[in-house]
C-alpha cells in the first residue's frame, strides 16, 4: 500500500488498529515510516519513529537504514549520521544497505573525505562493500574529477572478485571522459563488451559528449552509428550532444539535418535541442534563422529558457542590434526568467 504512495490510507488502517488496541509492530511501523519517506514526508516519518520509541517497539536496522537513506538523499548528512549514531548507540549493527546509503549521501554533498572513511570503517567493522557500495563511492569519485581514486576502487573491485555492473562501469566510463580520458573511456567500453555486460545508452551518452567537447565529432558520429548497429536505440539527449557537437565545429548545415530530420520521424524536441541550434545560428551571425528558431520552438509549445534567451540577447548586443535585443530582453523579464 505505501509503495503505491497511498501513504495516507495506510496511515488510517494503523490508526485503526491502535483504536481497536491491536498493536502495530516493528513491522507495521517500518513499512508506515518507509511510505512517508517514499513521499517526501520526512517530518511524519521521523514522529511516527518517535512514537515506536515511546511505545516501547525496538526499532531493527531495517527501520535505521529507511530514515538514514531518507535524510540522505535530501542531503542532509548530518541527521543521517545523527541517526547512524543513535543506531551504533542501542547496539544495532548496521549492515551493507546502511552503509551504501550514508555513503550515497556524502556523494551526494561532495564530501569524499567523509565518504572514504566511512567507506574504510565499513570494512574494518566486517561488513563486506558490494557492487552498490563501491559503484556508489566511484561515481562520487568521478563527479568531484577525483578519476584516479575511482580507478583505484575499480582494480580493488576486480582483485575481490566482486563483479562491476553497468552501473559502475558508466560512472567511471562518464568520469574519465570528463576528464579527458576518451581513449581509456573507449578501453572500458571494450572491457565490458568482452565481459558480457553490453553498454547501455547512458553509458554511450558519455562517450558521445566527451568527443563532442573534444571537437572529435566525427569521431562521435562514427560511434553513434556504432551504436544504432548494436541495436540501442539513441535518446534525446543523444541527438542534443551530436547537435551542439555539430554547432560546435561550425558544421550548421549537419545540425540542420539532424535537427530537421528529428522532426520528421517526430521526435519531443526539448528546450535543449532549440538552444543549441539558436547557439549555432548566432555564433554564425544568422539571427534571421535564430529568431525563427525562437519562433518555432514556441509554436511547438516548448518554453523558452533563460539561457536560450542569453545566447540571443548577448549575440545581438555584440552585433550593435540593439532595439532587438532590448526586446528580447523585455520578453525574458515578462517570463520571470530574470
Amino acid at each position: 500500500m505505501c509503495k503505491d504512495k497511498l501513504v495516507d490510507d495506510a496511515f488510517d488502517l494503523y490508526s485503526e488498529m491502535v483504536a481497536k488496541r491491536i498493536s502495530p509492530d516493528v513491522v507495521t511501523y517500518s513499512t508506515l515510516i518507509n511510505g512517508f519517506c517514499i513521499v517526501d514526508q520526512l517530518k511524519e516519518a521521523i514522529d511516527l519513529f518517535n512514537k515506536m520509541i515511546l511505545e516501547n517497539i525496538n526499532p531493527n536496522v531495517h527501520t535505521f537504514t529507511i530514515l538514514v537513506d531518507a535524510f540522505c538523499k535530501e542531503g542532509k548528512v548530518k541527521e543521517a549520521n545523527s541517526v547512524f549514531a543513535t543506531m551504533m548507540r542501542k547496539g544495532f549493527k548496521p549492515d551493507v544497505v546502511t552503509y551504501s546509503s550514508l555513503l550515497d549521501g556524502y556523494c551526494l554533498v561532495k564530501e569524499m573525505n567523509k565518504a572514504k572513511g566511512i567507506f574504510n570503517a565499513m570494512a574494518q567493522s566486517g561488513v563486506t562493500p558490494d557492487v552498490l557500495s563501491y559503484s556508489i563511492m566511484i561515481n562520487g569519485f568521478c563527479k568531484v574529477k577525483m578519476v584516479d581514486e575511482a580507478l583505484i576502487l575499480f582494480k580493488e573491485m576486480r582483485c575481490k572478485n566482486i563483479i562491476p555492473n553497468v552501473v559502475t562501469y558508466s560512472s567511471l566510463i562518464d568520469g574519465l571522459g570528463k576528464s579527458g580520458r576518451i581513449s581509456h573511456a573507449l578501453e572500458i567500453i571494450d572491457e565490458m563488451h568482452d565481459r558480457g555486460i553490453p553498454p547501455n545508452i547512458v553509458t554511450y551518452n558519455s562517450i558521445l559528449d566527451a568527443l563532442c567537447k573534444n571537437h572529435h565529432v566525427e569521431k562521435a558520429i562514427s560511434l553513434l552509428t556504432k551504436v544504432k548497429d548494436e541495436g540501442i536505440q539513441p535518446d534525446m539527449y543523444t541527438y542534443n550532444i551530436l547537435i551542439h557537437g555539430l554547432c560546435k565545429v561550425g558544421r550548421l548545415k549537419d545540425a540542420q539535418k539532424v535537427f530537421e530530420d528529428l522532426l520528421v520521424k517526430g521526435y519531443n524536441l526539448d528546450v535543449y535541442t532549440y538552444t543549441a541550434m539558436i547557439q549555432g545560428f548566432c555564433n554564425k551571425g544568422l539571427f534571421d534563422e535564430a529568431l525563427t528558431m525562437l519562433s518555432k520552438m514556441k509554436d511547438n509549445s516548448c518554453i523558452p529558457n533563460a539561457a536560450t534567451y542569453e545566447i540571443l540577447i548577448r549575440s545581438l548586443f555584440d552585433k550593435d542590434e540593439n532595439d532587438l535585443a532590448e526586446k528580447l530582453l523585455g520578453e525574458m523579464i515578462a517570463m520571470g526568467l530574470l
